[in-house]
């Protein structure tokens, strides 16, 4: 796979800023690695990061280049600091910078699917609600969104005082349940629109401290979801599990055949 580091201005947030990227590349003499590119534009994995984090963490934590490389499938990892993907009440306008500038710059800088059925998000903590989030509020972009740990209930945490520094300079000092900001609500409307769901993958370790969040959003999803699939198993709030996951969230996405693809296995 072609890794990438992005360096360029974001009109939104009227700043430069990175994502970094990784791409198909079809190889047939690379040693112990399988590269695929498939014929057309390859489909596209939005990984986002969590609160502590930036945008290239989840190559230096896990081996996602090497998990994706097979699937010729291409992964777009922006930065947005602390936000909570979200416009902040006194800050910057990451919501907006996510959902509306980004898969447009991404569009006119790669060569990638726009299609629904080839495009997906994932994400950890902070990430996993981004993830969420996105997806239930534009289901037409997203075929198909996962979360791993990730913080899932944040209207339980409304009038929660350890929570209000961060909440207020990200939040403002407005209420979250049964808002845009609350993916409960956000499942809620989705669901009602009567318009198409995304596949949804929930994975938490049961010793994770937001573990409540995800049960949380099990109990409202389950049964109403067309496709849901929850991972409740062993794991704490590290990468270990993240890495291990991600795995599975891979093997899960819901990605066209690659009847098409063209490449080869690392020689040995």
């Amino acid at each position: 796979m072609a890794h990438l580091r992005c360096d360029f201005f974001s009109e939104t947030l009227g700043l430069s800023t990175t994502m970094t990227v990784i791409l198909p590349q079809a190889t047939s003499t690379q040693i112990g690695m399988t590269g695929v590119h498939r014929d057309g534009p390859p489909p596209v994995l939005y990984l986002l990061h969590g609160l502590s984090d930036d945008d290239t963490i989840w190559l230096r934590r896990t081996s996602i280049e090497r998990y994706a490389a097979p699937l010729g499938l291409a992964v777009v990892m922006p930065q947005v600091h602390r936000s909570f993907y979200m416009d902040e009440a006194y800050g910057n306008r990451y919501w907006t910078f996510l959902s509306e500038e980004l898969p447009a710059l991404v569009g006119r800088f790669f060569r990638l699917s726009s299609r629904r059925e080839d495009t997906f998000v994932a994400g950890l903590s902070m990430g996993g609600y981004g993830a969420f989030k996105w997806a239930l509020s534009q289901p037409e972009r997203f075929a198909g969104a996962a979360s791993l740990s990730g913080a899932l209930h944040l209207g339980s945490r409304d009038g929660d005082p350890t929570w209000a520094g961060l909440a207020e300079a990200t939040f403002g000092r407005r209420p979250i349940s049964g808002t845009p900001n609350d993916v409960l609500w956000l499942l809620d409307q989705a669901l009602a629109s009567g318009g198409p769901v995304p596949a949804l993958y929930l994975a938490c370790g049961e010793d994770d401290p937001l573990i409540r969040d995800n049960h949380a959003f099990v109990a409202a999803a389950e049964g109403r979801v067309p496709s849901l699939t929850t991972d409740f198993g062993p794991g704490i709030h590290d990468w270990a599990y993240w890495d291990r996951t991600i795995q599975d969230v891979l093997a899960w996405l819901p990605l066209a055949s690659a009847g098409g693809a063209v490449g080869a296995v690392g020689a040995r």
